[in-house]
């Protein structure tokens, strides 16, 4: 296996774990994030623009989605509980 494979493996296998411990809502922000950075990075690179302010465009506008819709999901969790609760 080559250097680079076994580096990607390593990052891969760390991000993966490192994700055990956190909240769904944290979890949704993250992973928001990278799929915006990727995005932005994308359209911005086929668009003949910087890839980078792409990158940091589009994963602020991805975790800024991703928090959002985690807390959406709490706030459903939590009045579907209280009203299981009545």
């Amino acid at each position: 296996m080559s250097s680079s494979r076994c580096l990607l493996l390593v990052v891969l296998t760390v991000f993966t774990f490192g994700c055990a411990g956190m909240t769904q809502q944290q979890q949704r922000t993250l992973s928001g994030g990278a799929i915006g950075a990727a995005g932005g990075a994308a359209l911005s690179a086929i668009a003949g623009g910087n890839a980078a302010v792409g990158a940091t465009l589009g994963g602020a506008a991805g975790a800024l989605t991703g928090f959002l819709l985690g807390e959406q999901e709490k706030q459903k969790t939590y009045h579907h509980k209280k009203r299981r609760v009545r």
